[in-house]
């Protein structure tokens, strides 16, 4: 048995998959906590995650396709950066500390909604089941130091041309990206004003 590669620093890497997720009610109450890994063993158990959707001044927003290590839904694009907070940590810090790890992004965030979606990867057999916390903020120019265990590729789309590509390619696409776009899809000139 081989020991896991050591990071940088010479620390052997974090296993996301042992993290503590917070388990949330129907209504999005706290109930509990589990492995990452056993909440996303099917069926599945609903918990508390965040995404983050970072425009710039143009109105595009930044996409990211995951890595192809990534547990679930490997390769498929999806907004800016995904995670879940510690049981009763914030979900904005969260969110703010997760976008510097996989992007190399600081950007200051405003929660503008959430969701509960349910999804199965066919690929490797594990499921989402999120209460989803849906975050914005403003970030212009190219992410430093993307996190190659995390992003295969980043890159930045209008959200008509987004939607449309969504809708002929879904299999392209995370399974909770339509509903993060309709939480952030913006009318038509409000981020030209």
């Amino acid at each position: 048995m081989t020991a896991a590669p050591e990071d940088s620093a010479g620390a052997p890497p974090i296993d996301r998959e042992a993290l503590l997720v917070e388990l949330v009610d129907e209504q999005g109450r706290a109930t509990g906590s589990c492995p990452v890994g056993q909440a996303h063993t099917a069926p599945g158990r609903l918990h508390r995650a965040f995404s983050v959707l970072l425009f710039d001044a143009a109105g595009r927003m930044l996409l990211q396709q995951r890595a192809a290590v990534k547990t679930r839904f490997p390769l498929l694009w999806s907004n800016t950066c995904c995670g879940h907070p510690a049981p009763g940590e914030s979900v904005t810090g969260s969110a703010a500390v997760r976008l510097g790890e996989e992007l190399g992004i600081a950007a200051e965030l405003t929660e503008v909604g959430v969701f509960r979606y349910q999804a199965a990867d066919p690929a490797t057999g594990r499921v989402e089941h999120e209460w989803d916390h849906v975050l914005v903020g403003r970030f212009d120019g190219v992410p430093p130091d993307p996190d190659p265990a995390e992003i295969a590729d980043h890159a930045w789309l209008y959200p008509a041309d987004l939607r449309t590509a969504v809708e002929s390619e879904p299999a392209r696409y995370t399974p909770w990206l339509p509903g993060v776009l309709a939480i952030t899809h913006p009318p038509v000139g409000s981020l030209h004003g």
